[in-house]
């Protein structure tokens, strides 16, 4: 048997996406909350995106987020074997884990490698709100 309810997996699709009915205001899906809670070693990830694999533990949710060192010993080439993230929200930051005293963990970088050229300001934020003027 198949669990499936059009108007249920419509509006999960729909909310996931960030054009979903949500009374709250500035609501997002946030991908890397979701698959620490819910993949935290990440299996899930590894099963389905295998040029992953090589990366260990929850950093497979944030590869751009490693070392060159920690993607080269992964096998993991961002924009040839994986490709760079196309944006990235400022909310994602909070999950990517910290050292103590606050410095980024040793891992690199928290954005992108090499941002995109066209919009390398613009955060999650500029894609959902309805004045693109700013």
């Amino acid at each position: 048997k198949v669990d499936y309810d059009v108007c249920s997996n419509y509006g999960n699709w729909l909310y996931s996406a960030g054009i979903g009915n949500d009374p709250r205001d500035n609501r997002k899906f946030n991908m890397i909350k979701q698959g620490l809670d819910y993949d935290g070693n990440g299996d899930y990830v590894r099963l389905w995106v295998p040029e992953l694999q090589g990366i260990k533990g929850a950093d497979i949710h944030t590869p751009w987020a490693l070392s060159s060192a920690a993607l080269s010993q992964a096998g993991v080439t961002l924009g040839e074997t994986y490709p760079r993230p196309v944006v990235t929200a400022p909310e994602w930051s909070r999950h990517i884990p910290q050292r103590p005293g606050g410095s980024p963990h040793p891992r690199g970088r928290r954005g992108p490698a090499q941002a995109p050229a066209q919009h390398k300001d613009r955060g999650i934020d500029f894609y959902f709100s309805r004045k693109k003027d700013a």
